[in-house]
């Protein structure tokens, strides 16, 4: 099967990108694994599809898989390339879109400057909704707010982590780490993901703060490992820093691929993002009829 792709970045988190507006590809997991293998197929953090809009005031709808292939509910970067692609597509004339997620409606916006602007939704803080289950284990207050303790390990010699807990559509836990670029992060990563306190895996974020208005982020993202950038990821580290107190209402995120400018003014009031989306290429590949586990 031969389908046609572009390859987009944003901030250096990378995608690629499939248009079902027309029709189905009627892809499955392994597909998308396939493609985003950076060895046999085109290789990217996660896989965006472009649907068709399923409803009178939502323009599309956005699918993200992850590259081991999971469908996951939210991708802040993602979500900029997304917009950039139907825009230069001729798939809309619109500046401002509303497309559905599994993680909720968000709203991209294209800058006169050429980067994007996305209302991300309101922060979720409630362990349920994250989803979040640390059973008796009691949070420790901190500034306005709390963190959790982790213990990465079954061992009482294991190392035990602080992590603030929230939801952008999508859960994240976050940690403050004096140095981003020593800090233990494809150590302490995949723990982090898997631990038994997150029931859908969780996304793992390492700050530092630099200032009230700078912070440094790496990500190990869930189902992707360390990404370059991670949209998402800092808008709920730029949330857990202002409920925190150590930050103001925006914030710059330095992250590997670039800067992401996040604000947030508190309460329920949304997230908004605001980057770079780049298209890198357009192409065409064969997938194998013969992908195990396909489904």
């Amino acid at each position: 099967m031969r389908i046609p792709f572009t390859k987009m970045q944003g901030a250096g988190n990378d995608f690629v990108v499939l248009d079902e507006t027309r029709a189905r590809l009627g892809l499955g997991t392994a597909h998308y694994r396939f493609l985003a293998d950076r060895h046999f197929g085109v290789g990217a953090d996660q896989i965006l599809t472009v649907r068709p809009s399923p409803a009178p005031d939502i323009d599309f709808e956005y699918l993200i898989h992850n590259a081991d292939g999971a469908e996951v509910e939210q991708c802040g970067n993602g979500a900029r390339c997304f917009a950039r692609f139907v825009r230069d597509a001729g798939l809309t004339a619109k500046d401002a879109i509303r497309v559905l997620t599994r993680g909720g409606v968000i709203e991209p916006k294209l800058q006169a400057d050429g980067r994007v602007t996305v209302n991300m939704g309101a922060p979720v803080f409630e362990p349920e909704h994250v989803p979040f289950a640390p059973g008796p284990v009691p949070a420790q207050p901190s500034g306005s707010w709390q963190q959790w303790p982790l213990r990465l390990g079954a061992s009482a010699l294991d190392a035990v982590v602080l992590v603030a807990v929230v939801s952008m559509g999508n859960p994240h836990a976050i940690q403050l780490v004096g140095d981003v670029a020593t800090a233990p992060v494809l150590l302490q990563g995949p723990l982090i993901e898997h631990h038994p306190f997150f029931p859908n895996r969780v996304n793992a974020g390492f700050m530092q703060v630099q200032s009230r208005h700078q912070i440094r982020l790496r990500v190990f993202e869930r189902g992707s490992g360390e990404t370059l950038a991670c949209g998402s990821g800092a808008c709920a580290a730029v949330v857990a820093g202002i409920r925190l107190g150590l930050l103001d209402a925006e914030v710059d995120v330095q992250t590997h691929g670039g800067v992401l400018t996040i604000s947030w003014a508190g309460g329920s009031a949304p997230v908004m993002m605001t980057g770079p989306a780049t298209t890198v290429f357009h192409g065409e590949i064969d997938i194998p009829n013969d992908l195990p586990n396909v489904s």
